[in-house]
């Protein structure tokens, strides 16, 4: 069952208008010009004969026999069923012109040929408002084929950032719950300072991160408490140094730096080594900057922390979300490592 929608309609109104003006124009400004409307009818009856074959073949190629035939590529079929409908729609004017014609009157040979270049030229300007038809039709269809295309990446780019997020959420909270658990061992009234810490950790991540876009001061604060939670289970030989210096208003989409915090205390802090951690987010100009640098202590093959999840899942959003308008800057070695990302900020 065909469909049809308001745009439909205003489609073949719009349509319908431009030929109305096509045809009552020229009678029209005729007649406002000389002040003879007899003759301004005669014009218009005189004009509607000839494009009536065009006007009839545009209707029919736009809504019938482009969308069944030539999109189908029943090319042969669609140029037969338009010579037929060409030769249809003015068989009445071949037999006026030939009824009314004296045949013991011979026609001097430019007349003849003057004939047959009218006959040619009609011919032709049929075929045009064929190709024209055709033409718009193909532009709409791969117009929708656009949209719908863009509603598809869009919902695609929506499933996808969602599933990175849910792949944010678990990871963090598997790291800070092991963190508590090594922390009850050791001073349970720190370990219950920390549960509470945690829990507002996930209220935010619940809660508040279910926009496209959050308050950074949200994210600062968010990043704050989890960097003071992680310091718990570190030693005098760590040093974990922060400076948050952001734009009170700006919005940026939510849990975007987490996993690296999380990353540079998995990768970046030892036992029994001297070791540090500087992490920044400032605003420079038109840019938010983020960037943290670490020691770096390489990981033994049983020990899939270091994975990269962290890294490949912040890039893919940050590609998705930001596309061209961010930069990464990486570069580490075994004993550090670093990483800085600028947003262009939309002011």
């Amino acid at each position: 069952m065909i469909k049809v929608t308001k745009k439909d309609i205003w489609l073949l109104l719009i349509q319908l208008a431009v030929w109305a003006v096509i045809i009552l124009l020229p009678p029209l400004a005729g007649g406002l010009t000389n002040r003879q409307w007899q003759m301004a009818q005669t014009m218009l009856f005189f004009l509607w004969g000839a494009v009536r074959s065009p006007f009839y073949l545009y209707f029919l190629n736009f809504y019938i026999y482009g969308p069944f035939l030539f999109f189908k590529r029943r090319i042969w079929a669609f140029v037969l069923v338009n010579l037929a409908t060409i030769a249809c729609l003015n068989s009445r004017w071949f037999f006026i012109n030939h009824t009314h014609h004296n045949p013991n009157m011979k026609l001097p040979d430019a007349a003849w040929a003057g004939l047959y270049t009218s006959l040619i030229t009609y011919f032709l300007l049929n075929c045009v408002v064929i190709a024209v038809a055709i033409a718009i039709r193909q532009f709409i269809n791969m117009r929708k084929l656009r949209q719908q295309l863009e509603e598809t990446r869009l919902k695609n780019t929506e499933a996808e950032l969602a599933w990175l997020k849910n792949q944010i959420n678990p990871h963090f909270l598997f790291n800070t719950l092991n963190n508590i658990s090594s922390l009850t061992q050791i001073d349970a009234d720190a370990a219950q300072d920390s549960i509470a810490q945690l829990s507002e950790l996930l209220r935010y991540a619940i809660y508040e991160t279910n926009k496209e876009k959050v308050p950074v001061k949200g994210e600062v604060n968010f990043m704050s408490n989890y960097i003071d939670l992680m310091k718990l289970r570190c030693n005098d030989k760590t040093d974990v140094r922060t400076y948050f210096n952001v734009p009170q208003n700006f919005e940026i989409a939510p849990l975007l730096f987490i996993s690296l915090v999380e990353n540079a205390f998995k990768h970046g802090v030892s036992s029994n080594r001297e070791s540090y951690i500087d992490i920044s987010l400032f605003e420079e100009g038109n840019k938010l900057i983020f960037a943290c640098e670490n020691t770096n202590f390489s990981k033994n093959d049983t020990d899939r922390s270091g994975s990269g999840i962290g890294l490949e899942n912040t890039r893919r959003r940050l590609d998705l979300i930001y596309a061209d308008h961010y930069t990464w800057e990486q570069s580490g070695d075994d004993n550090k490592f670093f990483i800085k990302i600028t947003l262009l900020l939309d002011k």
